[in-house]
């Protein structure tokens, strides 16, 4: 019960590594907000928590809208009291080569993947800064160090949340907020399921553990940026990649 006691934020918890970073926490004591623009899939989400033995509830979240993330992080300090716990983890993509990609493709993905990292920040920074600490974990990528094929906007998003990561560690730890990322691999969910089968096999035979990683490898992560184990860790970029980065 690594997390007994404390209240999560989770984004993007709908499906893919926030749904299994979602149900973790609860197996670990976390009281969790399982938030998602798809209400349906937070639903089901946060049923899956309860009905294990832990306590959740879903919040509509559009991380891109200021107004629906306001919103929802005001109801969610309603029903637990505080929040102690943001994973920044709602992300999608728009892939194509950069000379072929829209400006709505390019724009879609900033603003959920940078600015809505960005927004949820803004509007639970300060609810741990009256608590007097807190620990915010945003989701980067092992591309935002390497680049990739087709990827322009993503891969400039997972670079700008390292940015930030590193700027609010500096800017909220003096108020007991440590601020971290973690870049995952390739990763099997649902993200790349369209990626043909060579592809993945192309990308087995580059990871020198020789498998994609699963939700639940990056879950874990989350699970011990956001305990009390990592209490002296702020600032830091956590790959979990199967060695890929080296």
């Amino acid at each position: 019960m690594r997390l007994s006691g404390k209240v999560a934020l989770i984004t993007g918890a709908g499906q893919g590594i926030g749904r299994a970073t979602a149900l973790l926490f609860g197996q670990h004591g976390a009281k969790v907000a399982v938030a998602d623009i798809n209400e349906e899939a937070a639903q089901a989400t946060a049923q899956a928590i309860v009905d294990a033995g832990g306590e959740a509830k879903a919040f509509f979240m559009n991380v891109g809208q200021a107004a629906s993330v306001e919103a929802a992080v005001k109801a969610v300090v309603e029903w637990a009291g505080r929040i102690d716990v943001l994973v920044n983890n709602a992300g999608i993509t728009r892939d194509a080569r950069m000379i072929k990609m829209t400006e709505e493709q390019f724009d879609a993905v900033i603003n959920v993947n940078l600015k809505g990292v960005w927004l949820c920040t803004k509007y639970v920074a300060p609810i741990m800064i009256e608590q007097g600490g807190g620990s915010i974990i945003n989701a980067a990528s092992i591309v935002a160090f390497e680049g990739n094929f087709g990827q322009t906007n993503y891969v400039a998003t997972k670079a700008g949340v390292i940015g930030m990561t590193k700027t609010w560690a500096r800017e909220f730890g003096p108020s007991g907020i440590r601020v971290n990322a973690v870049a995952p691999g390739f990763t099997q969910t649902e993200m790349i399921a369209h990626v043909p089968e060579k592809v993945l096999e192309e990308f087995k035979g580059r990871t020198p553990l020789r498998r994609l990683g699963t939700a639940e490898d990056m879950a874990y992560a989350y699970l011990f940026l956001a305990s009390d184990e990592a209490s002296f860790i702020t600032g830091e970029v956590l790959p979990v990649d199967g060695g890929l980065t080296l």
